[in-house]
C-alpha cells in the first residue's frame, strides 16, 4: 500500500524528470538518476542500451522543448511502492514536436532518497 509521503517523495522525482526534460534542465536531469542507472528500450526500430548519460547530453545538446514551444505533456499513469523500491509509468507526448512515449521507470530509496535506476522506455 502506498504511503501519501512516499508517494509524493516519488512523484516529485518523477516530476523533475519530466521538467527537467522540457526545459533542458540537466542538473534537475541529473539530480533523478541514480548513478548505477540504466536506461534502455527503442526509439523507433533502434533497440537503446545505455545509462542515462546519452539521453542527458542529447537534450543539453538541442533547444529545450519549452524554447521551442513543443506541445510537450507528459502523465503520469500510475505509481507503485512497496518497501523501498517503486515503478511508476508515464505517458509522453509531443517530444520534440511529434514524439510519443511511454516510458516504465523503476526507482529505489537509498538514504532515504528516491532515484531513478531504470528507465525502460518505448516510442509509438
Amino acid at each position: 500500500m502506498n504511503n501519501h509521503a512516499e508517494t509524493k517523495a516519488v512523484k516529485a522525482v518523477i516530476e523533475n524528470y519530466m521538467n527537467g526534460t522540457y526545459q533542458a534542465d540537466i542538473e534537475k536531469l541529473k539530480g533523478v538518476f541514480h548513478e548505477k542507472a540504466v536506461m534502455n528500450g527503442y526509439l523507433g526500430p533502434d533497440c537503446l542500451l545505455a545509462d542515462p548519460s546519452g539521453f542527458i547530453a542529447d537534450i543539453a545538446g538541442s533547444p529545450s522543448m519549452a524554447s521551442n514551444n513543443d506541445p510537450y505533456q507528459a502523465e503520469i499513469e500510475s505509481i507503485r511502492i512497496e518497501g523501498n523500491v517503486a515503478s511508476v509509468i508515464v505517458s509522453e507526448t509531443g517530444f520534440r514536436g511529434e514524439g510519443t512515449l511511454v516510458d516504465f521507470f523503476h526507482l529505489i530509496k537509498i538514504d532515504g532518497q528516491w532515484y531513478i535506476i531504470s528507465k525502460l522506455f518505448t516510442t509509438l
